[in-house]
């Protein structure tokens, strides 16, 4: 890597870092109201929108639900900005890290049906592991909670010097595989991409089946979405937006927007990347509550993800039976602006 991509893959990675929380059930809500009466709340959301549409601070979705059902949903600014497409309330967007919850689902199905024990090292499901420190060393466990010290840059350039040829988890791999641990496992907690690149290559280990294709049908399906895939960003489907970040190559900050699309891997992970919609997301909130999804989380969810032309939150059961979901296809805060905003009109966490 050049100078100026060892300092843009650090901005990634602190961009694309943004707080997975595990789901924790959320305390003492009100089902029946919210500090701001509904009208005013809506007349305050499509405010908000409009303004910060207008002022170019965002472009994407903004949907909130109750009890399931929207109740707010609109769109603002362009997918694609070439050739001047609009985004609309079906546009797909690049969630970042947010796909790390589906990853957390589909190792605790795995526990579920016995073929996996958290607190077991990763040598007894991968003894061949091409790292055996580390092997033997960290658990599954310590994984899911960013506790394992594995490190690495996941944000590289492959062999090939083409970030497009990463194609699928295992081409990941020898992005970080050499790295020493960081630090002992579970003495620390730091951030791990690269740990739930192992997560994902264990799921394929285990199940047999390709990550995406697990996920798909173990989650995706079971919540009815329709429109959540690992898309490529060099041919990504009709309705599906192109991130714009003012990153320039070397970290600094750009006076336009360009596409963020030459900085994407050819394929996103089990640590992030993939795409979805704020109805897909909605329909997976509702699976949660519903139980639809073996061994789903709850759907007090406060996640978010990011990167240079991407940030995305998603806020459910928030207090008076609302969910938040908003996507954006710029840098952050984009969406994180907006979500912060809104949640103290429900009576919220800002």
């Amino acid at each position: 890597m050049t100078t100026s991509q060892r300092v843009f893959a650090a901005v990634l990675a602190s961009l694309l870092t943004l707080p997975v929380f595990l789901p924790q059930p959320v305390a003492g809500q009100d089902a029946q109201s919210s500090a701001v009466p509904e009208p005013e709340l809506l007349r305050r959301l499509a405010n908000l929108g409009d303004s910060l549409s207008k002022a170019g601070q965002f472009s994407g979705v903004i949907l909130l639900a109750r009890s399931g059902s929207p109740i707010f949903q609109r769109a603002y600014g362009l997918a694609d900005r070439a050739r001047s497409l609009p985004n609309n309330t079906e546009t797909a967007f690049d969630l970042g890290s947010i796909n790390k919850v589906f990853t957390q689902i589909a190792i605790q199905q795995l526990v579920g049906t016995g073929k996996l024990e958290l607190d077991s090292t990763l040598s007894r499901y991968w003894p061949d592991y091409p790292n055996p420190d580390v092997a033997h060393r960290v658990t599954i466990r310590q994984l899911l909670q960013h506790k394992s010290g594995i490190g690495g840059d996941i944000f590289g350039d492959p062999a090939s010097g083409n970030r497009h040829d990463i194609r699928g988890l295992k081409d990941f791999l020898p992005l970080f595989v050499g790295e020493p641990l960081q630090f002992e496992p579970g003495s620390q907690t730091a951030y791990s991409n690269a740990g739930y690149i192992v997560l994902g290559l264990l799921i394929e280990r285990i199940s047999g089946q390709n990550y995406y294709d697990y996920v798909r049908e173990h989650i995706f399906q079971a919540a009815g979405m329709t429109r959540t895939a690992s898309f490529a960003p060099d041919s990504l489907p009709a309705n599906t937006a192109i991130g714009y970040t003012q990153r320039a190559a070397d970290g600094s900050s750009a006076s336009t927007l360009r596409p963020n699309t030459t900085q994407l891997p050819g394929r996103g992970s089990s640590a992030g990347g993939g795409y979805s919609t704020a109805g897909d997301l909605l329909k997976f909130l509702n699976a949660l509550r519903a139980r639809r999804i073996e061994n789903g989380l709850p759907a007090g969810l406060g996640i978010a993800g990011g990167a240079p032309g991407i940030n995305a939150t998603v806020d459910g059961d928030l207090p008076g039976g609302y969910d938040l979901i908003v996507l954006a296809n710029l840098d952050p805060p984009a969406a994180q602006r907006v979500a912060r905003t809104v949640r103290p009109w429900l009576g919220g966490r800002d």
